[in-house]
């Protein structure tokens, strides 16, 4: 596994998605993910799943300290007093005193950043969070959240995958010391039987989804893919013995002007335009 460092964060640069995953099924897909080498699982108060991870987490046998744990709170929970709430359900769900770090999930347009930034330093502050970050900032965003601050922001997590062009947020994410974290890397299964992509794949031996992660992985950025699947398990996490070309990354940049985003709700912000 390679990591990624930022302020002080270690983020293992391949991360178990967990969006989605509900029940038994969730359960299982973390106890497998750390059993196959995963140490970074990352879930929200908005996918209703903390206490199947937390499960998974002490399924597996897995020691805490092993293991790279991000939880997130919702746009309509970023003022203190419910920000507190939603973080302490969120231990209390996954069973766990602290988590690696902590997102405000999407911003909120009608909380100051000023309000909702100091109640995410204050989890760092208090020890329920050991690092802190966001989630779907823009360059604008990003420069207004550094203003307030306290602590550092050690990540800025965004969809990315080949098919969108997020070059202005990446250098601003950069720019202040933050590791990128990707979701939606396979771009929601528009990945496989895209032709550059399985075409790159098959010349290493690797799938298109293999490529799409190893993509995002010599680009530095850490990427979160979603999947139940023992044998995509291992396939995604299975991409730091082979090696893209120059040319390769250069075919697999040009698709960028695709701009195809797969994750734009009603709260959603003006986005960087490439």
């Amino acid at each position: 596994m390679q990591y990624v460092d930022a302020h002080g964060a270690h983020i293992p640069q391949i991360g178990l998605g967990t969006m989605t995953l509900k029940e038994d099924v969730c359960v299982q897909a973390v106890k497998a993910a750390l059993e196959t080498s995963y140490t970074h699982l990352d879930t929200a108060a908005f996918y209703g799943n903390e206490v199947e991870v937390g499960a998974g987490l002490r399924a597996s046998g897995t020691s805490r300290d092993k293991v790279f744990i991000c939880t997130k709170v919702r746009e309509n929970n970023l003022l203190p007093e419910n920000f507190n709430k939603s973080l302490d359900q969120s231990l209390k769900n996954l069973q766990l005193p602290f988590v690696d770090l902590l997102l405000i999930h999407w911003n909120n347009k009608d909380i100051p950043f000023s309000t909702s930034i100091a109640a995410l330093c204050a989890a760092k502050k208090d020890g329920r969070a050991k690092h802190v970050g966001v989630a779907n900032f823009t360059t604008k965003m990003l420069d207004e959240a550094w203003a307030v601050t306290t602590e550092p922001l050690v990540c800025n997590q965004i969809e990315m995958h080949p098919f969108i062009n997020q070059d202005k947020v990446v250098a601003a994410s950069k720019k202040h010391g933050m590791a990128v974290v990707a979701y939606c890397p396979i771009a929601r299964g528009k990945v496989p039987g895209a032709d550059a992509l399985e075409r790159i794949g098959a010349a290493h031996g690797k799938s298109a989804a293999q490529v799409s992660l190893r993509y995002l992985v010599q680009m530095g950025v850490c990427a979160i893919p979603r999947t139940a699947t023992p044998a995509h398990l291992k396939a995604n996490i299975d991409i730091f013995d082979f090696k893209l070309s120059d040319a390769e990354m250069t075919e697999l940049k040009a698709l960028n002007a695709t701009n195809m985003r797969v994750v734009n709700p009603p709260h959603a912000p003006v986005w960087d335009t490439p």
